[in-house]
This record gives structure tokens, sequence and C-alpha cells, in this order.
């Protein structure tokens, strides 16, 4: 039997993790603190992770994960722009790495949870387990989780889920850890922290990406660009056209190097293929739901119809624009998300 007084917390060294182990201390859980290494690049957030845990008086662990960060995450990214689509990292790494690495050391650790400084909750309805957003709607991270399966939901601890940031900035400087309380929000991908596009260009698939060609709607030739996998679909900005009305990117094809552009009324469409879906309980795809394709972004009512080989196909009761293959599509009921899925077309 796994012991139900302890939990395996991730510790990223910002405030919302530290904040969390406070809180788990409060309320009589033993912690473990776990950091992970996944990428190369300044150590700083094992230092803070580890000082904190020591000034906690909890043990801390530093986990090595690079090798199948790479391969999940770095390796997967690259390979999505090289298909000309728009990769979701941070879905991948939430719903099949991170969590899942917590729930391993939880196991061998004898621990029955695991947490982390998610502004989330996992909520009962009707008997079933889901993940909603948490109190504060500005940090809402409920769209990144909707492939986690219940057998992880019923483990996890949220203490951050009934805060708002500025409780928790708050409650550290209130605990005498004024310089956790102050620390900046990490933004962007981890291992991308500036532009996709420099780090792509360091990368060997990408030392052999020539210029090409952007064409109109009915394939006529507009001018060049710098190469496809530098541009993503509803792109406006740095096309380097000038036109009288807007254009974005409407449709890559990478095995011609050709970009199609359109104006924003060609961007629109009312229907989604989707591939490697989840819905931890299928049955709800009968009602309508949100669909939202977008990070707190858009809550569009379709219907869901799941097809076989785990795909479905999303129609959208009011069309939406920029539509990118490889993006991520999150479904709400009411405040519940209860599945997702990846763009197709």
């Amino acid at each position: 039997m796994l012991d139900k007084k302890k939990v395996i917390l991730g510790m990223s060294g910002g405030t919302d993790s530290s904040v969390t182990a406070m809180l788990l201390l409060e309320q009589g859980f033993e912690v473990i603190g776990v950091t992970f290494v996944f990428c190369d690049g300044g150590d700083h957030h094992i230092e803070d992770a580890r000082a904190l845990a020591s000034k906690l008086g909890i043990r801390h662990i530093v986990y090595e994960a690079k090798s199948v960060f790479k391969e999940k995450i770095i390796d997967y990214f690259i390979s999505e722009y090289m298909s000309g689509r728009t990769p979701v990292p941070c879905v991948l790494c939430n719903n099949y790495l991170k969590w899942p690495l917590l729930i391993d050391i939880a196991d061998k650790e004898n621990a029955f949870y695991v947490s982390t400084g998610h502004y989330i909750k996992t909520v009962s309805d009707n008997g079933r387990l889901f993940i909603t957003a948490g109190k504060d709607p500005d940090k809402d991270q409920s769209f990144f989780m909707w492939g986690l399966p219940v057998s992880i939901m019923e483990r996890m601890l949220l203490p951050l889920g009934d805060m708002t940031k500025q409780e928790v900035r708050e409650y550290a400087a209130g605990k005498g850890f004024s310089k956790v309380s102050l620390k900046k929000d990490s933004l962007g991908v981890c291992f991308c922290p500036g532009d996709y596009r420099d780090f792509l260009k360091m990368q060997p698939e990408c030392k052999n990406i020539e210029e090409g060609h952007f064409v109109d709607t009915n394939g006529k030739y507009i001018c060049r660009h710098k190469g496809y996998p530098f541009y993503t679909v509803g792109q406006r900005r740095g096309l380097g056209v000038n036109f009288q009305e807007a254009h974005f990117v409407k449709e890559i094809f990478p095995d011609e190097n050709k970009i199609v552009l359109a104006t924003d009324r060609d961007m629109y469409k009312t229907e989604i293929s989707l591939k490697d879906i989840v819905f931890n309980y299928p049955e709800i795809t009968q009602r309508t739901l949100n669909c939202r394709i977008r990070y707190r972004k858009q809550n569009t009512p379709c219907k869901v119809e799941i097809l076989e080989g785990n795909k479905a196909v999303v129609h959208l009761h009011e069309p939406l624009n920029a539509i990118a293959p490889g993006q991520a599509a999150a479904f709400y009921s009411g405040e519940l998300i209860v599945g997702g899925g990846i763009i197709e077309k």
C-alpha cells in the first residue's frame, strides 16, 4: 500500500512550487521535492529548489531526464516544424512526460500523492473525476492537461487551485520568504526561450532549408520566403510582403517549400480533424462541448464525432480562424476539461 501521507512534489525553484511545498507541509504531508533536469542551461533553478528544500527540512531529489526529454519533446518539436506543423510541447510534456515521471518516482518512494504548483483543481462530477481551472483566471493551466488519465488525477494534490497568484506571493512573503515571493514567472518554451526560428536554425535538420515561394489561394506566385519551417499557420507579422489588406499564412506545403497566404475571410473553418484524442469518458462527446484551440482564448460550441484509429472530427457551431495543424484542441463541458486531441487539419 502506498503511503497517503507522503507526496512527491515537482519543484522548479520558482514561487509556485515553493509555496506548494510550504502548504503541503502545513497540511501534515511528508514532502519529497523533485527537480527535473530536462535540458542543458543554467542550473540556478536546481540550486534554488535545493536551498528551499533545505530551509523547509524536506528531502530533495535532482532527476536527470535530458535524454527522454530530447526524444519526446525536443526532437518532436523540431520534427513538427520540419513537417509544416506547429507543435505544442507544453501539452505533450505535461501529459506524457512530467506527470508520468512524477508518478514513477512516487511509486519508487512508496508515496501515493504527486503535486506541482499548477493553478488547476481536480473535481468530482457524478462520481467521475475531471480537471478544472483554478481560482485565478489569469493563471488557468487546464488547457495543457487534457490528456491526463484518471489514474493520475486520483493521485494529484493541487494546493494552488484555490489561490490567486497574488495570494501565493503574499503567502510566501508572510512566511518570511521574500525572495521567493518576488520571483518572475517563467514564460515560453523552456528549452527555447527566445524566437523558435533561431533555435531551429541551429539544428542539423534545418541547415539545408532554402528560400521558397509565397502563393495566393489560387496558386499564383507572390514572392519568395525564407523557408517554410520559419512560418506558422495564422502568422501575419514578419512575412515581408505588403498588401492593402492584411494577409495571413493559411497553409504550408513542406514538400514544395510553398506557403499559401490568404485574407482573414479565407482563414475560417467549421470543421477540425483530430488525432491522438483522449476522452476519459467517451460518452461525454454526446453533449455539446466548448472547443478551445488556443491557451486562454476562444470557447466555441461544437459536437465531437469520434472515429476509428483514435481520431475525431469536430463540428464547430461557429467558424474559427487560423486552425493550425499540430496544435492542440481542448474540450470543456462547463468548467470541466473533458478531453482533447492534436489538430491534423
